[in-house]
């Protein structure tokens, strides 16, 4: 069991044997990586456990440097468990090189249906019981996605659970995948507007940039292709404090002049490449839509739902680049929508691009939530809900804490998505103070 010891925390290895399928314990297993993190000094302390559930999906827990962000806040009370979900990170990895090993798209798709959070919390429970021992439950912080899990936790084993506490991640219960995409659009739509009256330049620079990839094929490091839609991705970084400077930073040192004259500069095309590539985290976008799924809300297929949510848009033609380039007006970024033709454009995709058809067609996914369980709950539980947070609905979630018993609500504006890690440990302070009723 490797131990390291970084300045003010200490860090203990744990990696698990679970089952690929908890419904068949008995076949294939997978490992499971978590990092236990405690404040130095503290290591001999009966401290209770936290364990963190990542946002994504497919995303790896945070490498930690020392006591930064929220993490100092927790190590106060807790000793962390930070988990790399099922396919990232240190777990078993799930991506181009590892799935070709599996067979076909078919044997793929069926391996990554497994990589839910229904299994994710029962992954969860596997540690529990191994760390914190059988009878005793422990405590959850989930962002985004991982708030997702967190109520797939409270519905499936809430007597694993101490308190649950959610950043930007309650879910809706009953929201199909096409229902979340339906209310996304208009959200980026305002992050745009609020992104171009903060940088009206930034109006004729994604144009013209628009108008250049639209007539020329160009190559990004590490060869993925920069098409005009795929310059439109870059829409993620709108729902991030910080995100909309950085994109005025990128647009605006888009160009260099050389031999051949005006030209996409290779430093604006690495840091697109940054931004854009899913070599990270392929899961990200392979298995994104299929976190969705719920038979009793839709039982067929996801099928592209945020692509055919797009191609019906009539009220923001500004998505729409043909629209946009042939007239006026303001190109709009896209948000967080996975597209099929992004397995053309990102070689890390690429290979996976049959196994995500696969998964887009396949029907009647097992249900995540349990609307009956969570009525009745009565694990302690917080959540703060972002106003207007470009990645998951605030109506959506409003609606889902009126379903959630003992869950106690903070809608705040002050940040955004991304609040839990940037605000110095004041969002978990918070989530922590109304679990205990101090506020």
């Amino acid at each position: 069991m490797n131990v390291d010891r970084l300045p003010g925390v200490t860090l203990t290895d744990h990696v698990l044997d679970v089952p690929l399928d908890h419904a068949a314990p008995g076949g294939e297993r997978i490992e499971v990586y978590g990092r236990e993190v405690v404040a130095a000094g503290r290591e001999d302390a009966a401290l209770p456990w936290l364990v963190f559930l990542q946002g994504g999906p497919g995303n790896a827990a945070p490498r930690p440097l020392g006591r930064e962000s929220w993490l100092g806040r927790a190590l106060e009370d807790y000793r962390v468990l930070l988990l790399d979900q099922r396919g990232t990170g240190r777990s078993t990895p799930a991506n181009r090189q590892t799935l070709q090993l599996r067979g076909g798209p078919r044997e793929q798709a069926g391996y990554l249906a497994h990589f839910r959070a229904d299994a994710i919390v029962q992954d969860a429970e596997l540690f529990r019981r191994r760390l914190a021992g059988a009878g005793t439950p422990w405590s959850v912080l989930g962002q985004s996605f991982g708030g997702f899990c967190t109520v797939a936790y409270l519905s499936q084993a809430p007597e694993g659970l101490r308190e649950a506490l959610v950043t930007g991640g309650l879910p809706g219960l009953d929201a199909s995948a096409e229902d979340v995409y339906r209310a996304a659009y208009p959200r980026v739509a305002r992050k745009n507007a609020a992104h171009y009256a903060r940088y009206p330049r930034d109006v004729a620079a994604a144009r013209e940039i628009a108008a250049y990839l639209r007539e020329r094929e160009v190559r990004l490091p590490g060869g993925g292709i920069l098409t005009p839609r795929a310059f439109q991705a870059l829409g993620m970084l709108l729902g991030s404090g910080n995100g909309s400077h950085v994109l005025h930073h990128l647009l605006a040192d888009a160009w260099v002049t050389g031999p051949a004259g005006r030209e996409l500069g290779d430093a604006f095309l690495e840091g697109v490449r940054a931004h854009l590539s899913h070599a990270a985290a392929p899961l990200f976008a392979v298995v994104h839509e299929a976190i969705y799924g719920q038979r009793s809300v839709d039982p067929g297929p996801t099928a592209w739902a945020a692509q055919r949510v797009r191609d019906g848009l009539t009220a923001y033609p500004q998505f729409d680049v043909g629209t946009v380039l042939d007239g006026a007006g303001p190109l709009y970024f896209t948000g967080e929508m996975m597209y099929p033709w992004l397995f053309d454009t990102d070689p890390a995709l690429r290979p996976l691009k049959e196994t995500a058809q696969e998964l887009a067609e396949r029907r009647d996914w097992p249900d995540l939530y349990d609307a009956g369980q969570l009525a009745v709950n009565d694990v302690p539980a917080a959540a703060a809900v972002y106003f207007d947070d470009m990645y998951v609905d605030t109506a959506h979630s409003l609606a889902t804490a009126d379903r959630i018993r003992s869950l106690r609500v903070w809608v705040t504006n002050e940040w955004e998505h991304d609040g839990l890690r940037v605000s110095d440990g004041a969002v978990l302070d918070r989530l922590l103070r109304m679990v205990r009723g101090e506020v």
